[in-house]
């Protein structure tokens, strides 16, 4: 079975969107799957909206990305877990591909990021460039990761220390199990955050976390660029 894990925090504008896409490619490719939406404490309609959509929901409270993933995870019954986020959107195309790197002996992977509605021409080339690198290293953003349950349980998880980057630290972990693939099929996700704050302040949040090491990472203050409330409506356009 392929157990879809999804963190939402806040996402009735996204939800049934991101459910209905998964649903569509699963049965189309004659999958043995569920979907669960982990809901973590929102104050919006998001799990009643999954659940319509015919997801499972978990519920927690924890306001806690990594914590929120493995909850997901504990509640899985799959021995594949493809975690997906809430805003992202995940092609049949690249669901394949991921699951045929699994047949072929992969631990895991992730899958190359195209940013859904309106951001700036330069934007999009800096993060086409900038994912070049993490290519090359064998790192994916953490909308779309995919595994097998045996992998996951062996790197124990997502590190619940941190507050992000958590999909770096299991990364390298699956890594050092076996093969990691990032594919170059991409999945959709939103570029709120590029809207909301810019590349130019996002790029100056990375390197102040990067100038203050791990210990940035350890609590939610200083990443309210992840842990913000406000949500806004976006469609499916991916110009």
């Amino acid at each position: 079975m392929i157990s879809f894990i999804i963190p939402a925090y806040n996402e009735e504008a996204l939800i049934e969107e991101t459910v209905a896409q998964l649903r569509e490619g699963a049965d189309q490719l004659k999958l043995d799957y569920e979907i669960i939406v982990v809901d973590d404490d929102s104050s919006d309609r998001t799990a009643q909206l999954a659940n319509a959509s015919g997801a499972k929901v978990v519920q927690v409270k924890d306001r806690h990305i990594a914590a929120t993933r493995n909850a997901g995870a504990k509640a899985a019954r799959g021995d594949i877990f493809i975690f997906v986020d809430a805003d992202t959107l995940a092609p049949v195309d690249t669901i394949r591909a991921a699951l045929s790197a699994l047949d072929k002996g992969a631990v895991g992977g992730g899958a190359t990021i195209k940013f859904r509605g309106q951001i700036s021409t330069s934007a999009r080339m800096a993060i086409t460039i900038g994912q070049i690198p993490m290519r090359f290293a064998k790192l994916v953003g953490g909308c779309f990761m995919f595994m097998t349950r045996d992998a996951y349980e062996e790197a124990g998880g997502y590190d619940e220390r941190v507050y992000a980057s958590e999909e770096i630290w299991l990364a390298m972990k699956l890594r050092k199990q076996g093969r990691f693939v990032v594919l170059r099929e991409k999945v959709l996700s939103s570029g709120r955050k590029i809207r909301r704050y810019g590349m130019l302040e996002l790029t100056l949040i990375l390197i102040r976390m990067a100038v203050r090491g791990p210990s940035a990472l350890t609590k939610r203050e200083g990443l309210e660029v992840w842990y913000n409330a406000e949500r806004e409506e976006e469609g499916a356009d991916d110009s």
